[in-house]
């Protein structure tokens, strides 16, 4: 007896069988993910992620300058590689006030996060999944705003908000 499988059921066999696709890391995921995890304020759970390699820092790593130095500072983000996306959230900086690149701003707690960066001001959303949403589909998002706190040489967030998905950034003026 011959069997016949649909087209979409032999390519999601093969997707399966096949494994995810990993490609190499950039070097600019390999500096960053080093120092994540050499970091000894980075949690456990980041640091076994990334060594693992089940997790991963993700290739859009943006540069600008947040602190108003003159020095370019890198916003870095860890994907879970998986449906969560996101997961956590860097800041480096050299404007320590100590010598070297060090991270300023941690979250490592946010599920599907996203950055936005206009005027040097650096926001960020993270799902906010109510009771039977979908890992796809949160009914909210938390956004917060940073601002450099110089005298401390640390990101501080000055401006949280709950926000549904779609909606316009905080640096947006509402459609209307």
């Amino acid at each position: 007896m011959i069997r016949r499988f649909s087209l979409p059921a032999v390519l999601g066999l093969a997707l399966v069988a096949a494994g995810p696709a990993a490609a190499a890391p950039t070097t600019t995921q390999q500096f960053f993910s080093a120092r994540i995890q050499a970091d000894k304020q980075t949690s456990k759970d980041i640091r076994s992620l990334l060594a693992s390699g089940q997790g991963f820092v993700d290739k859009q790593v943006k540069f600008r300058d947040l602190t108003g130095d003159g020095k370019t500072d890198a916003v870095v983000r860890v994907q879970s590689g998986g449906a969560t996306g996101a997961i956590a959230l860097y800041v480096f900086s050299a404007d320590t006030g100590k010598k070297g690149l060090r991270i300023v701003f941690r979250s490592e707690e946010l599920e599907r996060a996203e950055t936005r960066i206009r005027d040097e001001v650096l926001r960020y959303r993270s799902a906010r999944p109510a009771p039977g949403d979908e890992v796809c589909c949160p009914s909210a998002l938390t956004e917060s705003r940073l601002r450099w706190r110089d005298a401390k040489h640390r990101f501080a967030v000055v401006e949280r908000r709950e926000v549904s998905p779609g909606a316009p950034w905080g640096d947006q003026a509402p459609a209307g």
